[in-house]
């Protein structure tokens, strides 16, 4: 009987060297939010932060608009600068045709190579 018993011992000694309560639940949760953190820095830099520089740069750019000025809207009409107010943009499309855009629609300055209707 002596040794029916000693293996039924044994497998509950073994039992319990394998899982140690506390610490397999904390090293599972470390090896989870270690990678999820690394993927978030790296989301960060790589889309979220030029993002944010390149709409900080188009609203500085919308901010400094003045009369004159050849634009390109987010529609692709290219036109000139003949009226600000607080939200609307006057544009000069071609002689004598002046059209109002938000002025958010507004997405680049022209350069100076691309053709701009004169007065």
């Amino acid at each position: 009987m002596t040794q029916t018993i000693a293996p039924a011992a044994g497998a509950i000694a073994l039992m319990m060297q394998a899982a140690p309560a506390g610490d397999q639940p904390a090293q599972s949760l470390f090896s989870f939010l270690v990678p999820m953190g690394l993927i978030l820095v790296i989301f960060y830099f790589l889309l979220i932060r030029p993002a944010n520089k390149k709409q900080k740069a188009v609203q500085q750019m919308i901010d400094g608009l003045k009369n004159g000025d050849k634009v390109i809207t987010t529609g692709g009409i290219h036109g000139v600068v003949a009226g600000i107010t607080d939200d609307i943009i006057q544009l000069k499309v071609a002689p004598n045709v002046k059209i109002e855009i938000s002025r958010n629609a507004v997405s680049a300055l022209q350069s100076d190579q691309t053709r701009v209707v004169e007065d």
